[in-house]
């Protein structure tokens, strides 16, 4: 009997590592947990932590990190909490684990997301950002150290099942992009400016978080995902397409240079996609529910109005300059603009205008060590923090 491979997740109490735990315990005897980590949900992680018992345990705050030692001791488990940036670059190359699950959301996911690529992982990419704010960086550390990169975004993923053996591009036409266009897509527009945070993170399809949910109302998340794709796939900008599909049925599509259209469907679960990463090459039981054409009946597809998603267009304007630090600027100005919405310091509409006036701001930028990268994000908050009153 093969030994079983040991997981490592960054983000556990969020819905991506939460959905890998399900999916993990549904094939127990193929994967074990090796390590956790969490930043504020403390009593999830707590729990996570007695069920699955891992080596190790990973929170932001020393002094919280002893109390949660002393919690899980007292009930018999013998995790070692460890805390703070050092302890989550620790357990990403810690040689104990062979998979790190990247699924830290924002900027905080960077450097330890790195240091698992430098490490040679196998890495199932969930935290885009880090990809963003990175790039061609990230993947020359993926190719010179001999990491396994597989992506975990539904739309990522789904182009990954539809590309040959190989990824040979060349014979690709356009790789297509389905968003589902978020709450807010039949919104009447003289409303936008009055959406509210509850609004906004309703999403209609899928269960994420508060930030990717804004994301997803802005299609900013599929602007960041324009930029993950001509990366991951080395593809150029006059090859990538967004299309609105309601549904989230199809989770994106390749066309080749022959005509035909291959498509990746299934249940809108994040479940499907992460046991694929587990797997790959094969395939394993998801908890997904099948997917019942005949009860679905229709899929619908629309062109997308850039006017109801100036989001979408900054991260498109981004993409086709191909400048090495401007998606840097672009993700860490929409993090504090969004945060800002969220915390109800400016309108859903002037999200946008922040991200904006910052990439003009900061004018035409590169980056080429983590170093430069990191203080190309930490110049972008500032400005935007700036802006937003924050």
């Amino acid at each position: 009997m093969q030994d079983k491979s040991r997981i490592t997740i960054l983000g556990a109490t969020g819905s991506i590592g939460t959905n890998t735990l399900d999916v993990i315990a549904r094939n127990a005897d193929r994967y074990e947990v090796y390590a956790l980590t969490a930043f504020r949900r403390i009593d999830v992680l707590f729990d996570q932590c007695c069920r699955f018992k891992p080596r190790f345990a990973v929170i932001p705050d020393r002094k919280l990190a002893v109390d949660l030692q002393d919690r899980l001791r007292v009930h018999g488990i013998n995790t070692k909490v460890l805390s703070g940036e050092q302890g989550l670059v620790e357990i990403a190359t810690d040689d104990g684990s062979d998979t790190v699950m990247a699924a830290i959301v924002g900027a905080a996911g960077l450097l330890p997301t790195l240091a698992a690529a430098a490490a040679g992982k196998k890495i199932l990419l969930a935290n885009k950002e880090s990809l963003v704010m990175s790039g061609p960086l990230f993947m020359t550390i993926v190719r010179e150290s001999g990491a396994q990169l597989l992506p975990i975004d539904s739309e990522h993923n789904a182009i990954f099942q539809c590309l040959p053996s190989g990824n040979v591009t060349q014979q690709v036409k356009k790789l297509l992009l389905t968003a589902s266009g978020g709450p807010l897509l039949r919104e009447p527009m003289d409303r936008l400016q009055s959406v509210t945070p509850e609004q906004a993170c309703a999403h209609p399809n899928w269960r994420m978080g508060r930030k990717i949910s804004v994301d997803s109302a802005t299609m900013m998340n599929k602007g960041l995902e324009l930029i993950e794709a001509s990366l991951l796939f080395d593809i150029s900008a006059a090859q990538l397409e967004v299309v609105i599909h309601p549904e989230s049925i199809i989770h994106s599509m390749v066309e080749y240079i022959d005509g035909s259209v291959l498509a990746q469907m299934g249940q809108p679960d994040m479940r499907t996609p992460i046991a694929y990463g587990l797997a790959w090459p094969e395939r394993i039981e998801s908890g997904v529910p099948f997917l019942d054409l005949v009860k679905v009946a229709t899929l619908n597809f629309e062109q997308v109005d850039l006017n109801r998603f100036p989001c979408l267009k900054l991260a498109m304007d981004v993409v086709a300059r191909q400048n090495s630090g401007e998606s840097a600027v672009l993700n860490a100005a929409n993090e504090i603009a969004v945060q800002a919405f969220l915390d109800e310091l400016i309108r859903f509409t002037d999200i946008p205008i922040v991200v904006e006036k910052v990439l003009e701001q900061m004018g035409p930028v590169s980056a080429h060590t983590i170093e430069e990268v990191l203080a190309l994000d930490a110049n972008a908050r500032r400005l935007a923090a700036q802006r937003v009153g924050s």
